[in-house]
């Protein structure tokens, strides 16, 4: 297991020579009411004193219920600020304009949702003169389970590096609200959603893959599936005359 009191104050140090560098005067992040974002929550808060937590809801009823109860407890608990932009009428509207132009596969509009978040978050950022810090753990990262320039796209991301199973670990150090560490890892994007029944994996499996190289031969083959063929979210866009 990590020494997650050093690991504490590795963060808290990247997170404050981020915000030097960038010369920025706080950090925005996406408080969903799960694990990931509280864990980023936590941390930037002990580092910066001016943190915003986005709770940003989108048709999901489950966005405007337990989730932002989940993430109201986070932030009183750790004392950032926490403020609501409602994006569903703008996802309907957008969504209206664009299918004048054909049907929509379920995918895309799915991914519509992340995506909005994102344009939030950078308009507060650029807005204030903030970084925004990214929630997105290695276990996600591995798999491709993230939208490509939604909660893909960042300026900071403390967690990059800890599996799922690491990120619950952390919180239990860091005394986290019990129902973070209880409820099914969700991003919430329609109803019944789950992290594990949507890739058929659990996050079990996967940390077990990546931290001791085992599993099943079936079961380390699909995840190296996903992880190949989601390559293209993990690099940057082929531009004509670099070399990647």
């Amino acid at each position: 297991m990590r020494d997650y009191a050093n690991e504490l104050q590795k963060r808290v140090a990247f997170i404050k020579e981020a915000l030097t560098k960038a010369g920025a005067q706080g950090i925005v992040f996406g408080n969903s009411g799960g694990k990931d974002s509280a864990l980023v929550g936590i941390l930037c808060k002990k580092a910066c004193a001016q943190v915003i937590g986005v709770m940003m809801p989108c048709e999901s009823r489950r966005n405007y219920a337990e989730d932002m109860a989940d993430g109201l407890a986070v932030a009183k608990q750790y004392g950032f600020e926490t403020v609501t932009v409602d994006l569903t009428r703008a996802k309907v509207e957008l969504r209206d304009q664009i299918e004048t132009l054909g049907e929509i596969s379920p995918l895309a509009l799915v991914n519509m949702t992340p995506r909005l978040r994102m344009i939030t978050l950078y308009t507060i950022a650029q807005t204030k003169n903030y970084l925004v810090a990214g929630s997105s753990n290695r276990s996600e990262r591995y798999m491709g389970y993230f939208t490509k320039w939604g909660d893909g796209a960042y300026d900071i991301n403390p967690i990059a590096d800890l599996t799922v199973t690491e990120i619950y670990d952390f919180l239990r150090f860091l005394k986290a609200p019990e129902n973070i560490l209880t409820k099914a890892p969700s991003a919430g994007l329609f109803e019944g959603q789950t992290d594990e029944a949507e890739m058929g994996i659990t996050y079990a499996a996967i940390d077990r893959y990546l931290l001791k190289g085992e599993g099943d031969p079936a079961t380390i083959a699909k995840i190296e599936a996903f992880h190949a063929r989601s390559e293209h979210k993990r690099r940057l866009p082929a531009m004509y005359g670099e070399k990647n």
